[in-house]
């Protein structure tokens, strides 16, 4: 396949419609459909249906489109490189959790943009899983990751812990209020976990599967009541119900007097239940200026947000 048949299927994957592409493409439509056509042929897979109101991918053009996104990306990425040195030029797209993404994300383009004038910016919201098959296949330049395992194709700049608390709803009555403020700083241990229902995001989101590995450990299971993939309605729903959540304290943000958080301890150490953040990138595809200077910022950005943890050096290639 040539880059020119690349381009064509992924317009047409994300318009739905060889007319729209046609268009936007300023290509004369049957010169469009051939080129499809001939990537079809080399691949021996059909990549869309027909329909009369457009073309839906086909599960090949589905795993294709995946692939070809982030090919189009790394070409684009090269010829910034190669046309313009300055490190303050080029294009980063950036992975962030869903609870970070919504604490950092103004302060972060409020940064880069005052920081890298020349430079464009893509910041896309998933889970650490998500983020790392972006990193792999190209769609994103560097992540910030929890709780991940190393890889040779992944390099891992360390950036903190994040204690994790049982988030409850804050009582009415001013004097239960009062109360629970108080309780607030007494540390729950991690195997009363099992007497609250609890609001938690769907596997495999990183603070799910640290709560259920670490309570099997001791033969324990957490009592999920709700499954919620989004912290804000996570949050919504325990100020409402009579349910609890395990979240950092960056989740609270802006929220911090609607909720009680109790810090989460493990063992007789009583040492905190935490999750770790890193900074995450291509261990394979050449590091440049932006993709440098773009990480110093991301952890620049997060001093204050994490623990004040010792840390061990950057894993590097596995």
């Amino acid at each position: 396949m040539d880059l020119k048949q690349l381009e064509t299927f992924v317009h047409v994957a994300e318009l739905g419609s060889f007319t729209r592409a046609a268009t936007v493409l300023r290509v004369a439509q049957p010169a469009l459909s051939r080129q499809v056509r001939a990537l079809e042929v080399e691949l021996r897979q059909a990549l869309f249906e027909r329909n009369g109101r457009g073309v839906t991918l086909t599960e090949p053009g589905r795993r294709l489109l995946a692939h070809g996104r982030g090919i189009l990306q790394q070409v684009a990425r090269a010829k910034l490189d190669l046309s313009d040195r300055d490190a303050a030029g080029g294009h980063l797209a950036v992975g962030l959790p869903p609870s970070l993404s919504r604490t950092h994300t103004g302060a972060l383009v409020g940064a880069f943009r005052e920081r890298f004038p020349k430079a464009t910016l893509t910041v896309v919201e998933g889970l650490s899983t998500y983020a790392m098959e972006w990193l792999a296949l190209g769609r994103i330049d560097c992540a910030l990751v929890y709780n991940v395992s190393p890889t040779a194709a992944i390099d891992l700049q360390p950036v903190g812990d994040e204690s994790l608390y049982l988030i409850s709803a804050r009582p009415t009555r001013a004097a239960d209020a009062a109360v629970a403020v108080a309780s607030a700083t007494v540390p729950v241990r991690l195997a009363r976990l099992i007497d609250h229902e609890l609001v938690m995001p769907s596997r495999p989101h990183s603070i799910r599967m640290l709560l259920e590995t670490t309570l099997a450990a001791g033969g324990l299971k957490p009592h999920i009541a709700l499954e919620i993939d989004s912290v804000p309605a996570i949050l919504d729903i325990v100020a409402r119900q009579s349910l609890h959540a395990v979240l950092a304290r960056n989740a609270l943000r802006g929220r911090e007097r609607e909720f009680i958080a109790q810090p989460i301890v493990v063992g007789r150490a009583q040492l905190p239940l935490a999750v770790r953040l890193w900074i995450a990138t291509s261990a394979l595809r050449p590091r440049g200026h932006l993709i440098e200077q773009g990480s110093a910022l991301l952890l620049e950005l997060l001093k204050g947000s994490v623990d004040d943890a010792q840390m061990p050096p950057a894993r590097r290639r596995g």
